[in-house]
């Protein structure tokens, strides 16, 4: 007796709740979160399939729904709260008495998040989830080996004059990668930007036994001798002075440095600090030099061209 009571009493809550429509799939809503421009909703109104459809949000954050005079502020709401502003319009039109609205969301299309730089695949996906920024980095294939020892995340946000701007997070590759870090593992839930820097660089050319382009290793400071060091020293016909160019400003403008080589070796004048892809270039002993073009050739196709393009392009003090 008791069972078929409380039979009886579940198929009256059953009858009583209407179902949903038949035209939207409630399995395909993704995680609830609020609305953005360009996402793709789904609106279901029971017993009104003139109203039941799929509707994109439009860049001002409104969506349209037929027979509504006025457009709806959809930007900003959770799904739930859209349903309610949806059956307070219909209500406020007097084209349904009690509204029974469901909204959930097909498709979110205003959460991207975009993984640059020194990354093996880079790209641009939605956060249909709040993801972490090594899964963000793992869908962009990892960290590519000419990444840097940071990790620049910027967030958007509104300035106090109501302007667009950006909060620019850095996040030490060691510490994240290396050190498993969970506080650097920061939540991303969309709309950020993550760009990986190429190492920074800097190239020894002429006559060292190893010319080439190096690494900037993490803080290190790199100075004329440790370049050297890393071009495996002079040769035995190198000039005993040398020049560094340096690209200065936003204009890029080239600064050629004289370098009093054999003062630094002998300890008779300081080392010099070399920034980000400057050129050490050290000339041979008979004073030809060659051309800052062929330097920027060699730079652009790589030293195993060295030889020829110095001996080629030089021109005389």
């Amino acid at each position: 007796m008791k069972l078929f009571l409380l039979l009886a009493a579940a198929a009256g809550v059953l009858a009583q709740a209407p179902p949903r429509s038949p035209t939207v799939d409630a399995g395909a809503n993704l995680p609830a979160q609020k609305i953005g421009p360009n996402d793709l909703i789904a609106v279901s109104v029971y017993d009104a399939p003139e109203l039941t459809r799929t509707v994109r949000v439009g860049g001002d954050g409104l969506i349209r729904l037929p027979m509504l005079k006025r457009q709806i502020k959809a930007e900003g709401l959770m799904p739930a709260e859209l349903e309610s502003t949806i059956g307070d319009a219909l209500r406020a039109e007097q084209l349904i008495i009690d509204p029974f609205v469901t909204v959930t969301v097909a498709e979110y299309d205003s959460r991207p998040i975009s993984v640059a730089g020194a990354v093996k695949l880079p790209l641009t996906f939605q956060a249909n989830n709040p993801v972490t920024l090594l899964e963000a980095i793992t869908r962009a294939g990892g960290l590519s080996p000419e990444a840097g020892a940071e990790i620049l995340v910027s967030r958007p946000k509104t300035a106090s004059d109501g302007a667009a701007a950006a909060l620019v997070q850095r996040i030490p590759v060691k510490g994240l990668i290396d050190a498993a870090d969970p506080a650097l593992n920061i939540r991303l839930t969309g709309g950020e930007e993550v760009r990986v820097p190429d190492v920074g660089k800097f190239f020894v050319l002429g006559n060292v036994h190893k010319p080439g382009v190096f690494p900037m290793q993490g803080n290190t400071e790199i100075s004329v001798l440790k370049a050297l060091a890393s071009a495996e020293g002079l040769m035995p016909l190198a000039s005993k002075e040398a020049y560094i160019y340096r690209r200065e400003g936003a204009s890029g403008s080239k600064n050629e440095i004289p370098v009093p080589l054999k003062k630094i070796m002998d300890r008779k004048a300081p080392d010099i600090l070399l920034t980000t892809d400057d050129i050490l270039y050290i000339p041979d002993a008979t004073g030809r030099r060659a051309t800052l073009a062929a330097l920027e050739k060699i730079v652009m196709y790589g030293s195993g061209a060295a030889s020829a393009l110095i001996y080629t392009s030089t021109l005389h003090h």
